[in-house]
């Protein structure tokens, strides 16, 4: 009787040490699980902690309300918001100038902190020496919490350096509710050094809003702090 139990220990304890080693050979083989990242509303800082963009924070404690009131709107999403914004830089010096497309693409770099895609032609046209393809220019798509920190750049940091500035116009409204501003001068960015910079080059940007009409989107920028001019008055932006 002895010997049988000896022999029932002996076999639980093989079982149990290969079930083990079984057990340590899948943990080898399974890699980790890999971290969720943030939301593209969010990012992180150097603690792990994660935060909203300034300017995000500002349109949903007090954009929001506000639109609310004065539209009518009766949920929280049919507020209009800013869905995207666009800034390109067109270059026809391109054409003569090789090291134009790099300067360009290396501003917008600065300014954006994205990478931005070269604009090619897509049409030849004679008069001006342009066949299909060829690179015209260079454009940033900003989203999420780039988009929001550009944003907010823009109306406190870059538009109050425009050379005697008054606001900028209040009609450049597509009546689908989306907004174009131009900028004459890229230097007005703090990130641009004048001294590393080739030429003076303008930029254009577009801000796509969900808004339905222009008076709503004109009505959201100018809560989030963009400078509109006054009826009749002379802008220094284009």
């Amino acid at each position: 009787m002895a010997d049988e139990t000896k022999k029932n220990n002996k076999r639980v304890r093989r079982k149990g040490a290969a079930e083990g080693s079984s057990t340590r050979a899948r943990a080898r083989r399974t890699p980790p699980k890999a971290e969720q990242p943030p939301p593209p509303s969010a990012r992180t800082n150097g603690s792990g902690e994660t935060f909203a963009p300034r300017l995000l924070t500002i349109y949903r404690g007090e954009v929001m309300p506000v639109l609310m009131r004065e539209f009518g709107y009766s949920n929280a999403m049919m507020t209009p918001k800013l869905a995207k914004v666009t800034v390109n830089i067109g270059l026809g010096e391109a054409l003569t100038n090789s090291g134009a497309l790099d300067a360009a693409t290396r501003d917008l770099t600065t300014i954006t902190g994205q990478k931005p895609v070269v604009t090619k032609a897509k049409k030849s046209i004679a008069n001006f020496r342009l066949r299909t393809g060829m690179s015209i220019g260079a454009m940033v798509t900003l989203r999420s919490a780039r988009m929001w920190q550009f944003v907010d750049r823009l109306v406190n940091l870059a538009l109050p350096r425009v050379r005697d500035f008054r606001g900028v116009p209040r009609d450049s409204f597509d009546g689908r509710g989306n907004y174009t501003l131009g900028i004459r001068e890229q230097i007005v960015f703090p990130e641009i050094d004048y001294n590393l910079i080739d030429r003076l080059r303008g930029l254009q940007m577009t801000f796509v809003t969900t808004a339905r009409t222009d008076e709503e989107a004109r009505r959201l920028l100018e809560l989030l702090g963009m400078p509109f001019a006054r009826p009749g008055e002379v802008v220094g932006a284009r």
